[in-house]
């Protein structure tokens, strides 16, 4: 059969739109696996989480150079919820259905946190929290890589009453569901250990507050009757500038009444004079200046992605850089990037910390973590003056009624919110 010129050439285009149609953009995009990057970078939050954006692209990065995962490369979707409780929600409904990601590591606040939790809910997305919270939550679909009180309040708490002698106590917090339901959790600890109602002091403020001075002179007067008192702070984003500079504006140093902060680590401290604050505490799972040869290789990458020596790490960074690489190796071992494999496969993974022992995924979706409490040093670091081993980390708290019956086990019971008593699997709300 003979062909036409015309009719060669007919077919030489009709075969060249097919080749490219097969190989357009959005099937290429196809080849790659997309992670959803949902931090605020403007707002009273980016203060914080501009720096946990900049380490997900740089452990993506990394991921890539060996080869990204299941042999494809992994590409970031960078969004910006703006510090905007609700627009999280809708940040993240757009990175699972418009994106198409595949798992999203975000959030800071407790109240994003929870704006987002009925979202990737409906949609079976799947969420890695990096930040110290509340507690009193386990949702099938997200996996908490950052501290709950048992790892970080209470422990605090246990060393300003058997280190310091702290007789009162001053509790601190942003307004929102965090520092209200760390601060809860608190109280009925206190009370357990002796200390009486009128011996707590408690008060909030709203996000981005800055006229600190009688808020700090009503904590300065606790201490009227000669009796120890400390600060623990669940303040945060930006409103710590102004807190700080008012202590020190009001001579209260460490020794007079010390603070220990869960929500400020070495980003927030580089842009304060921390001159007047050294001797104040934070509790958290990692310090920059933890002594191993995993950090020192972390803190070198780090800047190297940075280009900037300067640049420091912080707790949610670690807590970001486990659970990605628990979340890479649990693709790897599902050999899917689906949610529901990856989920199962997530459960019992391990992975070195930064600071020389083991992180483990446990079935309540928490991790467990070491205990540092950290003294502020004048360079902006803080000087590592106790840690424990490894603490599994609880979903829900003892020190509460309500909460001391219920279990969390994703691996066995299948329920974040089993009541022991009843036997029966309650159904979370997403409230907030």
């Amino acid at each position: 059969m003979k062909f036409s010129t015309k009719a060669m050439r007919l077919a030489g285009v009709t075969a060249l739109l097919a080749t490219t149609m097969a190989y357009s953009p959005a099937q290429a995009a196809d080849d790659t696996i997309k992670v959803g990057v949902l931090h605020s970078l403007s707002g009273t939050m980016a203060i914080s989480e501009t720096t946990l954006k900049d380490t997900v692209l740089m452990l993506i990065e990394e991921q890539n150079k060996k080869g990204g995962v299941l042999g494809k490369q992994l590409e970031a979707v960078v969004v910006d919820p703006a510090s905007d409780w609700p627009l999280f929600a809708e940040k993240a409904r757009e990175l699972l259905t418009v994106d198409n990601v595949d798992v999203m590591f975000g959030c800071w606040t407790s109240v994003s946190r929870k704006s987002v939790l009925p979202v990737i809910e409906e949609l079976n997305g799947l969420l890695f929290y990096p930040v110290q919270y509340e507690g009193e939550e386990s949702s099938k679909n997200v996996f908490y890589t950052g501290a709950a009180p048992n790892q970080q309040a209470i422990p605090a708490t246990d060393y300003y009453l058997e280190e310091l002698g702290v007789e009162k106590f001053a509790l601190l917090g942003t307004d929102y569901v965090y520092p209200r339901t760390t601060n809860k959790i608190l109280e009925a600890y206190l009370k357990d250990k002796g200390i009486a109602e009128d011996d707590i002091f408690v008060n909030y403020t709203p996000f981005g507050h800055s006229d600190w001075s009688k808020i700090v002179a009503d904590v300065k007067a606790l201490g009227a009757d000669g009796k120890k008192v400390g600060v623990i702070s669940t303040i945060n984003g930006d409103a710590n500038i102004g807190f700080y500079k008012e202590l020190a504006a009001q001579g209260i140093s460490a020794d007079d009444i010390p603070v220990v902060a869960f929500s400020v680590g070495e980003e927030e401290l580089s842009g304060l004079d921390t001159t007047n604050l050294v001797g104040h505490l934070a509790a958290w799972n990692y310090f920059m200046s933890a002594d191993t040869p995993a950090n020192a290789e972390f803190i070198k990458t780090w800047h190297a992605f940075t280009g900037d020596e300067k640049r420091v790490t912080n707790d949610p960074m670690e807590a970001t850089y486990i659970g990605f690489n628990m979340w890479v190796n649990a693709v790897e071992a599902a050999g899917t990037t689906e949610v529901d494999p990856v989920i199962d496969a997530m459960i019992g993974q391990k992975y070195p910390n930064l600071t020389g022992t083991e992180a483990e995924m446990l079935p309540n979706h928490h991790l467990t973590k070491p205990v540092l409490i950290g003294e502020i040093q004048a360079d902006g670091q803080f000087d590592i003056i106790s840690q424990t081993e490894p603490v599994p980390g609880d979903a829900w708290t003892d020190y509460l009624p309500e909460s001391a019956v219920l279990e969390s086990d994703w691996k066995d019971l299948k329920c974040g919110m089993y009541n022991t008593e009843t036997k029966t699997c309650v159904q979370m709300k997403s409230n907030y």
